[in-house]
């Protein structure tokens, strides 16, 4: 069976699935019950559920990971909300330094199936702490999984497939899509939760993104298509542990490869994607990897989000750029 949602009700599906396959599975966060969350993703579960099932925490991240870490010991799989990306920092400690270590720190004996969701970057015209985009500090902490859907299919069976991962995942939601719709389809098989994909085929320059960035990316390769250049898109899906095969493959047949992010450029996950593309495919490339993203510079306030975010033009100069060798 397949239907059209937005982005935030596939979630809210995929997490009802979850909840009504496995009574360990909890949901919890800061107003995420009566009122469904800032963004509704939760809407209707603890009507459903109970309040045992899906409660509100107090407004304290740290807490709420914690707890978390707590119920995860004792054989519960708890879904944790953070209500906006810059929020997530008062809990960065027990993130990185706990849960991401607590498996290794006892030798594989205890898992920690615990997922992070986490609304992040910009496009919805929001003050500051309400627009970032950290998802480099955590896939670059070895014991965390991280992963950004961009389309309502890939969010309903993402999410069911992080919750049933006994590792922690951080799930990175890009809120500008919640209300975007598209096709679910419920009865098709899930792609594999750290698989990259290739979403759109193309002959002349590959481009790779995530999340919000990857609805840009369309919007480039189209519009480069009337003017006669052919672009192939590919959706990382996974940022830790990232799919490099679709990618590899990709550049070995294009030659070029830009990539793009809405995070700072520098020290990002496009650098490694760079570097690691570089490594592994040089005598493939006809030009260098070429990178967009935001500016090394703190997000600015919303009447500047247009100039600060990649758009397609930014795209397209890149990929003009690459032509260009």
């Amino acid at each position: 069976m397949t239907d059209e949602l937005p982005l935030a009700k596939a979630l809210n599906a995929g997490l009802r699935k979850a909840l009504a396959d496995d009574p360990k599975v909890l949901l919890m966060g800061e107003d995420i019950g009566p009122l469904g969350g800032v963004f509704r993703v939760t809407e209707g579960l603890q009507a459903e559920f109970g309040e045992r099932r899906v409660f509100d925490t107090p407004l304290a991240e740290s807490g709420i990971i914690g707890t978390a870490i707590g119920l995860a010991f004792r054989g519960y799989r708890p879904v944790c909300e953070i209500q906006f990306d810059g929020f997530i920092f008062p809990g960065f400690d027990q993130i990185t330094s706990q849960l991401a270590k607590m498996t290794s720190r006892h030798e594989g004996r205890v898992t920690m199936p615990v997922v992070i969701r986490v609304p992040y970057g910009g496009h919805i015209g929001a003050v500051e702490h309400h627009q970032e985009s950290p998802e480099a500090y955590f896939a670059h902490t070895p014991g965390l999984r991280v992963v950004s859907p961009s389309t309502p299919n890939d969010a309903y069976w993402m999410i069911q497939e992080a919750i049933a991962s006994n590792d922690p995942v951080m799930f990175f939601e890009p809120k500008s899509r919640y209300w975007n719709k598209g096709p679910v389809d419920f009865s098709a098989s899930p792609s594999p939760l750290h698989s990259s994909r290739v979403v759109r085929t193309g002959t002349e320059v590959t481009v790779v993104g995530h999340g919000a960035m990857v609805n840009v990316l369309m919007q480039a390769a189209e519009l480069a298509k009337h003017e006669g250049t052919s672009i192939e898109v590919i959706d990382l899906r996974s940022l830790s542990p990232i799919d490099y095969a679709p990618i590899i493959a990709s550049v070995q047949k294009t030659g070029r490869l830009v990539v793009a992010s809405e995070a700072p450029g520098s020290v990002s996950i496009s650098a490694e994607i760079a570097a690691t593309v570089t490594e592994r495919a040089f005598y493939s490339l006809e030009a260098p990897v070429l990178r967009v993203s935001s500016f090394d510079t703190p997000f600015p306030p919303a009447k500047l989000e247009t100039v600060f975010l990649p758009d397609a033009d930014r795209i397209l100069e890149a990929v003009d750029r690459a032509l260009a060798y």
